[in-house]
């Protein structure tokens, strides 16, 4: 325990500085094994995988509120205003923008605001996607008016096309083209292709494969092809005008030329490049080929919120110049009294939002994790580690049958000592850095 085995030489050559205060999670297992379980011990046997389960257990609580976290993240906000959470995000503990002087600026949550879920409505209100389409006797096309865009396996149903064979139908395919959409549809039952016994006009149901309400999906896009030849990945477009066009894209037509599920990987100019090869060649002038977004629209709350100025910026003098503390502010309320910007998460997405103050800053982001993302993360201060060993004791203890209470109490009285001292010690209070804030107080500090 403790013992240094390379010469300081090596270690100032090295990058592994600093290591010393730290003692890993499984050095502390072999420890414990070694220690406290055996013959004649309070613990006369345990697993190895109990003591390690109780191990990882004891460095997650204990990083959450006493072991002291270095993890941070920055990003430039894009336009987007939004910042992903890091991969092993538990909890943040601030978040804050930085000036060119590379000084922070605390950012404050908001809680008037959220980024809401917006199922599809119609024109009542009421959560149905139940677009007007066309039946042709003796024809597999069901024909909607306009473009219409619709996830592979979604489900549809409708007095007339679930009289032929019952329903539900599963969309397979869909092209558009002349500002119409043709869907292909299929049985989920039987398996048969749709072919309509009647000519008319009737409402579809869209349903959601797992039953939840439609989703109102990001507008798609409809491009001009110019050419395009079979087995290769690119096509083009007619203008290099391709507004609404978006990296991710799914692609839609007559299922003869691009395989299902062939998205859009980049755009150059007027050259698209896809994930799947083109199946057959085409040699006409002009194809308009349909793309279909995968992301749902912004719901309006989150909308408005990132397009407007942020109250606490907002000023009614008729110069630039803002004024923070002027009289006509008397009475703000506290939470609204500062200018650095305001975030709220978005547990749904996993996301940051962040108001319209905050866009093109550097924003860093100091939050907790558990300790337990990789093997290097497995350590403990030193400060920690009896109450480490403390917290093991009692997990064991408290797991096993026909141990006497008193015991599981002892222990569980030791453990909450154990890091009591140990949030005592990681508080890292200095009484030299405590004077020095406190000479400028009225009252005066000797030492």
């Amino acid at each position: 325990m403790g013992l240094i085995n390379q010469t300081p030489q090596a270690y100032y050559n090295g990058n592994d500085h600093g290591n010393y205060q730290f003692v890993s999670l499984n050095d502390i297992i072999n420890q414990f094994m070694f220690v406290y379980v055996g013959e004649d011990k309070i613990i006369s046997k345990a697993r190895r995988s109990d003591v390690a389960f109780h191990a990882q257990r004891a460095l997650a609580e204990l990083s959450f509120d006493t072991l002291k976290s270095c993890k941070a993240q920055e990003i430039t906000v894009p336009a987007s205003l939004q910042m992903t959470l890091p991969q092993d995000y538990v909890n943040y503990t601030k978040i804050s923008w930085v000036d060119s002087a590379g000084v922070k600026h605390l950012l404050y949550p908001t809680s008037k605001t959220s980024n809401p879920t917006n199922p599809l409505q119609n024109s009542d209100g009421d959560f149905i996607f139940s677009p007007t389409v066309d039946l042709t006797s003796g024809s597999p096309s069901v024909t909607v008016q306009g473009t219409l865009y619709l996830p592979y396996g979604t489900l549809v149903t409708g007095p007339q096309i679930d009289s032929v064979a019952g329903g539900p139908w599963e969309v397979t395919d869909w092209f558009h083209g002349g500002g119409t959409t043709v869907l292909t549809l299929k049985n989920t039952l039987t398996g048969l292709t749709f072919a309509s016994n009647v000519t008319a006009k009737e409402k579809l149901t869209i349903h959601t494969v797992d039953g939840s309400l439609y989703p109102n999906y990001e507008d798609g896009a409809v491009v001009d092809v110019n050419a395009y030849s079979a087995g290769q990945h690119t096509i083009t477009a007619f203008t290099s005008n391709l507004d609404g066009l978006k990296v991710g894209m799914l692609l839609h037509d007559d299922g003869t030329t691009w395989a299902q599920g062939t998205t859009v990987v980049a755009i150059n100019g007027t050259s698209i490049l896809l994930s799947n090869p083109t199946l057959v060649a085409n040699t006409s002038v002009s194809s308009e080929v349909t793309f279909t977004s995968l992301e749902t629209k912004d719901s309006d709350t989150w909308s408005n919120y990132k397009s407007s100025t942020p109250s606490e910026n907002q000023d009614d003098y008729q110069d630039d110049t803002y004024w923070s503390m002027a009289g006509n502010r008397y009475g703000l309320d506290p939470q609204h009294a500062q200018a650095n910007g305001s975030f709220y998460i978005d547990c749904k997405s996993g996301k940051i939002h962040f108001s319209s103050n905050i866009s093109g800053k550097t924003v860093i982001l100091d939050y907790i994790s558990d300790s337990l993302g990789t093997d290097d993360e497995m350590q403990v201060h030193k400060f920690a580690e009896e109450a480490i060993y403390k917290w093991i004791s009692h997990g064991i203890l408290a797991g096993k049958a026909n141990i006497p209470e008193y015991q599981v109490n002892r222990f569980k009285k030791e453990r909450f000592a154990a890091i009591r001292t140990a949030k005592l010690r990681l508080s890292n209070l200095k009484l030299e850095e405590l004077t020095q804030i406190l000479r400028g107080k009225s009252k005066q500090i000797k030492h």
